[in-house]
């Protein structure tokens, strides 16, 4: 089967791109021709170019050109979308159902209903535009970009194609990452025999120190924005001393705040983005993983990267984020936004050795049935298969 990925950079690098880059090499490690085309938002570069992304978010013709340009090159059985915002726009589906290409699309998050894409507004999760025809609270609060004209225009491309059916139409599969998230996209009004669940996984990290003595420190591993919700964990640390030291990878526009909040913790260590190595290698040696989130996480990689070295999460008890943790079995589960309860949620997991270690157990057995490889490329293959059947491109030969 030949796959072509589809997929819109962001100017900063995040799960998104690390996820494509990861089927794109599992999908090649099993033989399946792959090309990605990529689209990137380093392109968008003063006024003028925001400009014409802001007028092609909505349709782009050039677009269309490019990708039914693409699918006569490379002649693919399926077309698998990842992110068409902003530069490819909607128009690709277009493309695909010209050629008779049938399409799956990940919803690496909230786009079809929410001008900002993460449910998230004046640090709590917002479902105010959740399956509204017309998202106009994002529009009137400027929630995307803190501009009520950008918002305008990601809310028409959201209700222009809603009303002319593209969601319904033009994709023949989505694939939401948790239970949790489809729930959501049927609250959204998307179609529900073409939802799939399908979690990301990861790659086999190679040596794990499950029975090894865990160094003395907890790990945070993420973009330090408001919704990842550090502030919280900060604050606990603040005032309920906790002494468990904190090693905190990423960066991000909160940081300065982050940082000027912790003065004085001396137990409060900022390492900047680092390689993914050196991220896997302090997994393997804290004691276990923190995750507040404040937001409705379509997904949390870093989580099941902890659960492949076999490290345990303390984690919001919000959205996703539960079902990841199966209840608590893999981790702690703590209300979100609560310093005292996340106070004790750190000292519970600091000096509860033995339930800490039974939770390492599990989180690496999760990460065997559920998380890694193997089982990821065989959902995947299901999906792909499942819409081959339905719609053969007629430009490609039948898959094997």
């Amino acid at each position: 089967m030949r796959i072509l990925l589809l997929h819109n950079r962001y100017q900063q690098a995040g799960g998104e791109d690390v996820v494509v880059a990861a089927e794109r090499d599992l999908l090649a490690a099993h033989g399946h021709p792959v090309a990605l085309v990529e689209a990137d938002n380093d392109d968008l570069v003063g006024v003028a170019g925001l400009a014409r992304a802001g007028l092609g978010a909505v349709y782009s013709r050039s677009a269309r050109r490019w990708i039914e340009a693409e699918i006569a090159r490379f002649r693919p059985d399926v077309v698998h979308v990842h992110n068409f915002f902003p530069l490819l726009s909607p128009s690709v589906y277009d493309a695909c159902r010209a050629l008779g290409v049938p399409v799956v699309q990940t919803l690496h998050n909230y786009r079809l209903t929410c001008p900002n894409a993460i449910l998230y507004r004046a640090g709590k999760v917002c479902e105010d535009c959740l399956g509204k025809p017309l998202p106009w609270p994002g529009v009137m609060r400027g929630c995307y970009r803190d501009s009520r004209v950008q918002s305008a225009v990601v809310a028409a491309m959201i209700a222009g194609h809603r009303l002319r059916g593209t969601w319904r139409e033009r994709v023949d599969a989505f694939i939401a990452l948790t239970s949790f998230q489809r729930d959501l996209l049927l609250k959204a009004g998307l179609p529900p025999e073409k939802l799939h669940v399908k979690p990301n996984f990861t790659f086999e990290p190679g040596p794990r120190r499950i029975d090894a003595a865990p160094e003395a420190f907890a790990l945070f591993v993420g973009r330090l924005s408001e919704e990842k919700g550090l502030s919280t964990v900060i604050e606990a640390y603040q005032r309920h001393g906790i002494q468990v030291p904190l090693w905190i990878v990423g960066d991000g526009p909160m940081r300065p705040f982050l940082e000027a909040h912790a003065a004085g913790l001396n137990q409060v260590l900022f390492l900047g983005r680092r390689p993914h190595e050196d991220v896997l290698e302090f997994m393997r040696q804290a004691r276990f993983l923190v995750f507040p989130s404040n937001w409705y996480e379509t997904f949390g990689l870093a989580i099941i990267e902890a659960f492949s070295v076999g490290l345990p999460v303390v984690a919001s008890r919000l959205g996703a984020i539960p079902e990841l943790l199966a209840g608590g079995e893999r981790g702690w589960l703590v209300d979100p936004d609560d310093p005292a309860a996340w106070a004790t949620a750190l000292k519970t997991a600091d000096e509860d050795h033995a339930g800490r270690a039974r939770r390492a157990v599990a989180a690496r057995e999760a990460f065997e049935r559920h998380f890694g490889p193997e089982e990821n490329y065989r959902l995947l293959l299901d999906i792909y298969r499942s819409v081959d059947r339905a719609a053969q491109s007629p430009l490609a030969p039948a898959a094997p």
